[in-house]
Order: C-alpha cells, then structure tokens, then sequence
C-alpha cells in the first residue's frame, strides 16, 4: 500500500477522472511500464496542484526524481488542457508571464 503524505480536499471523481485521461493516454501510445501507475501519478499532480509546491519537493514525497515528478506534471497538464479550452488559455497566460515550468502548452 502506498501513501501521500499530505491532506487533500479532493474528491474520488476527481482523482478517478484524471487517472482515467492518463490511463487512456498511455493505452494510446503504447506505454508498458512507468515508475508510477495513472492513479498513483494523477494523485502526484493533483497534490502539487493543490499545495502549490514545488515539483521536486512533490516528486521526493512519492519516492521519484525531479525529472520524473516533471515530465509526470507536464504530460497531465498538456491531457487535461486538452479538455478544457479555459484552462488551456490559464495555462498559456501562466507561462507568458512567466510562471509554467513547461515550454509545453497545447
């Protein structure tokens, strides 16, 4: 059993959405094994959302490397803009003036 250690006001149907987007996404590119399974991986992003951390103080609470704990926030960011014009456009405002940490913004 795996834990994060945080408090989070966040609800089931949130965190199943999200772990469904990104399992969907691996399915569709073919990806066999990653060091975080969606769940585990939706939970990360959700937690650095929510706390407003920095990545690599989030990535260290689950045990991977900041690199990792990066691509993992991007890639989630990048699937759930995808779905939402209005955060696309937060997202794109977020990074002109300077503070995404991903030149990736769909």
């Amino acid at each position: 059993m795996l834990f994060y250690p945080a408090a989070l006001l966040l609800s089931r149907q949130t965190l199943d959405y999200t772990a469904a987007i990104i399992r969907r996404h691996r399915r569709q590119i073919g990806s066999t094994w990653r060091k975080l399974h969606p769940g585990r991986q939706a939970l990360l992003v959700l937690a650095y959302l929510r706390k407003g951390r920095d990545v690599r103080r989030a990535g260290r609470r689950v045990g991977i490397g900041t690199a990792t704990a990066c691509g993992y926030v991007t890639e989630t960011l990048v699937l759930l803009a995808a779905r939402s014009p209005k955060l696309r456009r937060a997202l794109a405002r977020a990074k002109n003036a300077g503070h995404a940490r991903s030149s990736t913004v769909p």
